[in-house]
């Protein structure tokens, strides 16, 4: 099976404002085939610093995740929830979120038949790139 390049988030909610707005935009995703969900787990922070990780039938607030499709669960680790949970502040939540970017698939497997190797990835915070193009625009 190809499989394209996987990746990771950690998206946090301070004192656990969680909104339902990620569901539908996420579902977008996997339904253009853009991405494909390996797997999903939420943590929360209680005030005394008490950590948890839950899946998704694990609390009715979830539930609205449940209608994505994917293959979710089995490969995020108490490592990678107490990972999470340590950027967390107190009383707080986070969604950790692990896809596949399946639409990059293609590109990948040409790359591995080329004989080219993966030397070096990041993504490039929001914040980072905003500036630089405006930067750019501004000098123009």
């Amino acid at each position: 099976m190809e499989i394209g390049p996987v990746e990771y988030i950690i998206v946090g909610f301070p004192e656990n404002e969680f909104k339902g707005e990620i569901v539908p935009e996420l579902a977008k995703l996997v339904e253009s085939g853009t991405v494909r969900i390996l797997d999903l787990v939420f943590i929360t922070k209680d005030a005394d610093g008490n950590t948890a990780g839950m899946e998704i039938d694990d609390r009715d607030e979830f539930a609205v995740f449940d209608t994505l499709e994917g293959e979710v669960g089995g490969i995020i680790s108490s490592d990678d929830i107490e990972h999470a949970a340590a950027a967390l502040p107190p009383n707080s939540s986070a969604a950790l979120l692990i896809w596949e970017d399946a639409w990059a698939a293609p590109f990948a497997k040409a790359v591995r038949n080329a004989g080219g190797v993966l030397l070096e990835g990041a993504r490039i915070p929001h914040e980072l790139i905003t500036e630089a193009l405006s930067s750019l625009s501004a000098s123009d």
